[in-house]
């Protein structure tokens, strides 16, 4: 069965989370309950016992919601935390990954052009990314920008559910929902309304109201 995924792709992002000094575990329960449907748990450095545990609890409190859970990168802790995986292009690849998370764990794979796009197609994979869509400010090192006007062609060459990524704000989501992306992942404009677990609530809340999810997606 195709993967049924949420038009709204929340990240908990450790390194963002840290400039706003918010932990990961209050901010996954703030996107909870703002209405999040998937989580994503990113840490870029090295993983610690702490942050390990912190992911765990994260993941229990998905799976009390029946949120689906991604971990980025780690196919060997997404899969000691029966989580989805989302791999980037120098990551394990997703035909290595498949080898460790089993058939039936989702995995997603980013891409960042319409060339990467159709070699992914190809992989053992659940969906796919592609961005940066717009300027980031979530990545030190960002490949060049996709733009908008590529997606039309990059969306009929994809088979798989489409993440957009990359600079994704309430003000220029529907864009991207009328051309016919699936799902927007979101980082930075989370904390539109200021710093603070409050402040990340109030935020979702608002993506949801202004994109209820479509009762048929």
């Amino acid at each position: 069965m195709p993967l049924n995924l949420p038009h709204i792709y929340p990240i908990v992002d450790t390194a963002t989370l840290a400039e706003r000094r918010i932990t990961p575990l209050d901010a996954a329960q703030a996107l909870l309950d703002g209405g999040a449907r998937i989580l994503q748990f990113r840490h870029k450095q090295s993983y610690t016992r702490a942050i390990f545990a912190e992911a765990e609890r994260i993941a229990a409190l998905c799976a009390a919601r029946d949120v689906l859970f991604v971990m980025n990168d780690r196919a060997d802790l997404a899969r000691l935390l029966n989580a989805a995986l989302h791999v980037g292009q120098d990551d394990l690849p997703p035909g290595l990954a498949r080898k460790v998370m089993g058939e039936h764990l989702p995995i997603g794979y980013s891409t960042h052009n319409l060339k990467q796009l159709r070699e992914a197609a190809a992989e053992p994979v659940d969906y796919l990314a592609i961005g940066p869509i717009f300027g980031t400010v979530s990545k030190q090192n960002p490949d060049p920008m996709v733009g908008l006007e590529p997606l039309r062609e990059i969306i009929a060459a994809c088979p798989l559910p489409l993440v957009a990524i990359g600079g994704i704000s309430i003000q220029n989501a529907q864009r991207l929902y009328d051309v016919g992306v699936r799902s927007v992942s979101l980082i930075s404009d989370l904390y539109a309304l200021g710093d603070g677990a409050d402040a990340l609530r109030r935020r979702v809340a608002q993506w949801y109201d202004l994109y209820p999810q479509p009762s048929s997606s």
